[in-house]
């Protein structure tokens, strides 16, 4: 394939069939993107706006990233900036803070040229080296306020002949030529230009052709990429079976952007017709692991991007975008990505019970709970989603509302099935497609709780749902509701003396705990900290980690027993008494011994679908 673009298929739908991509009279926006000093990590760049009105005019870069709720100063990495008006005079340029630049004197068309440093390569930044350019739009482009109806056209100059350019913007025929219908669409659209591989299929919408597109930039082999290819398929058609339909993808095509090389970082990250899916490692080195943010990503083409939060529509690219539903937009993703990797056989039931296991026993252990509901934890997001800062914070009073929304997804999940008659939580999420995602009717938090009323026919279960583990922390409980699938909860550690969730630190002879400690656990009662130093643990001098381990052994639940540690350089000693470890897993009831019955075995079976040798 000579040139990749994620809108390669004909306009089928036009951009009048959709409020968000109307096309606009004014004037395009106008930009040039060359690299030639791309080994080290420049980009220039040149945006032209025309038929401007008169007075000062204010460009800016973004301070957030469609997808990501936190703020990111993407005009750090923006210098050596200039502009001329439409006969190619020099303007003034003012800097009056730190996030925009002011051009005055213009004739009604102003050029503004800038360098661009980018070296991290994820869901949200740039990176500009001699292998590609990754670019998120937030983080590359320069915009003027106040002209976001405006369509635009871009240029990609590549420094490379062997590079081709991916991404979800509207082609034309010039194959280095691409546009967008209005700023929004264009700040969503990352684009990839790079060596890279192409796999394609297409899945039946009704009748229509929809293309699902990978673009492949790693350094692996064209088996590899088929294998990949080819497990990705199978979860697609998973997603597609949940929904039951398939998005309009604007262009007719969905392309997946994965970048898997060493300099990259990892992550994933959503878009309206396109997801970026990245890492350091290939695809062998990870053995196909990649899936799981594919499987993830993807279910976002429908809950997030279609069936999205009021409080993101439209996205303000000034400031965080927080809202109190990502227990919903991003955690029921985080539960369904693994169940459809399992529903299309490409892992099997043990390890989607240790994936959404593992989510359920932080939640269930989380001292955080104590602290905030799920709408709670989604509201800090502006805090946690990549966000920096220098001070710490106490980190027993968040959870994730990745992991919690999951929970509460098995939870909720596994009560339907129990309590109505052919009701799951898939068709949950249709009717929240049906209602809110094929008419993109943004919604509330309480529109989910209508949905649940909707799909049940009992309004008095959605109202306590949403009172109890939504509005507060309240979980079910999860045991009764597993034991219809066959499957145990079961302590991890049920007879071993524990301290706490101690991560230890240890450098030469010197052992420290390496994070805060946990209310209501045996080290915080105790008086230990983050960074303290610990000496001795009854008469076992602590200077490594099998010492901690081996002394730990020799005790029970119930035991106390002195604990010498060093805190901000004073020697204490406290009374350490010893609890069971509150960990638990999810098996299967054959691997404890017992036995499935026929019962179980279906109840099963219809959740996470039937086991098959995986590919």
């Amino acid at each position: 394939m000579k040139l990749v673009i994620a809108g390669l298929a004909a306009v089928s739908m036009g951009f009048t069939a959709l409020p968000a991509l109307a096309q606009t009279a004014a004037s395009p926006v106008e930009y040039d993107l060359s690299f030639e000093n791309a080994v080290h990590h420049e980009a220039r760049i040149t945006v032209t706006y025309r038929d401007l009105a008169r007075g000062p005019v204010r460009f800016e870069m973004s301070r957030s990233s469609p997808g990501r709720y936190a703020i990111h100063e993407f005009a750090k990495n923006v210098y050596s900036v200039t502009a001329v008006d439409g006969a190619g005079r020099p303007l003034t340029v003012e800097r009056t803070d730190p996030y925009g630049w002011t051009v005055t004197g213009h004739d009604g068309v102003v050029s503004v040229s800038y360098t661009l440093f980018g070296d991290r390569a994820d869901g949200t930044y740039a990176q500009i080296d001699a292998a590609h350019a990754h670019l998120n739009m937030p983080a590359t482009l320069m915009w003027a306020q106040g002209y976001d109806d405006r369509p635009a056209t871009l240029r990609f100059r590549s420094p490379n002949p062997d590079w081709k350019i991916a991404t979800q913007l509207a082609p034309t025929a010039d194959p280095a030529v691409f546009t967008a219908p209005n700023f929004q669409y264009l700040m969503d659209s990352p684009t990839e230009l790079s060596d890279h591989r192409v796999r394609e299929w297409t899945v039946d919408d009704s009748g229509v052709a929809r293309t699902i597109r990978i673009v492949l930039h790693d350094p692996g082999t064209d088996e590899q990429a088929d294998v990949f290819a080819e497990r990705a398929r199978r979860v697609v058609a998973q997603h597609i079976a949940i929904f039951g339909d398939v998005p309009d993808y604007d262009f007719g095509t969905y392309t997946f952007l994965a970048d898997y090389m060493p300099q990259v970082s990892g992550d994933g990250m959503e878009h309206r017709n396109s997801t970026v899916i990245s890492g350091s490692r290939s695809l062998a080195d990870a053995d196909y692991g990649q899936i799981g943010t594919l499987s993830h990503e993807f279910f976002h083409s429908w809950n997030v991007e279609r069936i999205r939060p009021r409080e993101l529509e439209p996205f303000d690219f000034t400031r965080a975008n927080p809202t109190p539903s990502l227990w919903f937009a991003e955690g029921f993703t985080n539960y369904y990505g693994p169940l459809a990797i399992r529903r299309a056989g490409v892992s099997n039931v043990d390890r989607f019970l240790a994936e959404i296991g593992g989510q359920a026993n932080v939640i269930m252990n989380t001292s955080a709970r104590a602290y905030g509901s799920p709408q709670e934890m989604s509201l800090r997001a502006p805090f946690v989603d990549a966000a920096t800062s220098i001070d710490p914070t106490n980190p027993n009073i968040f959870t994730s509302y990745y992991t919690y929304g999951a929970t509460l997804a098995l939870t909720l999940d596994l009560t339907l099935r129990q309590r109505f008659t052919g009701v799951t939580l898939d068709d949950y999420m249709r009717w929240m497609w049906r209602h809110h995602g094929v008419n993109e009717k943004a919604y509330t938090p309480d529109d989910l709780r209508v949905g649940l009323a909707a799909v049940t026919g009992d309004q008095a279960f959605a109202d306590a749902f949403f009172a109890n583990s939504i509005q507060r922390s309240e979980l079910p409980d999860l045991a009764p509701l597993l034991a219809q699938a066959g499957v145990v909860l079961k302590p991890r550690n049920a007879t071993g003396a524990w301290a706490g969730p101690a991560r230890l630190q240890v450098a030469d002879t010197t052992v420290r705990l390496g994070g805060a400690t946990v209310p209501n656990t045996p080290l915080y009662i105790a008086g230990l900290d983050g960074g303290d130093e610990i000496v001795r643990l009854g008469d076992t001098v602590i200077d490594s980690q099998a010492n901690w381990d081996d002394a730990l052994k020799a005790l029970k639940p119930g035991d106390t027993v002195a604990i010498t540690f060093i805190q901000r350089g004073a020697e204490r000693t406290a009374q350490l008494t010893l609890a069971a470890d509150p960990s638990v897993e999810l098996v299967r009831v054959e691997t404890t011994g017992g036995t499935a019955t026929p019962q179980q075995l279906a109840f099963r079976t219809a959740w996470l679908g039937e086991e098959v040798a995986q590919p």
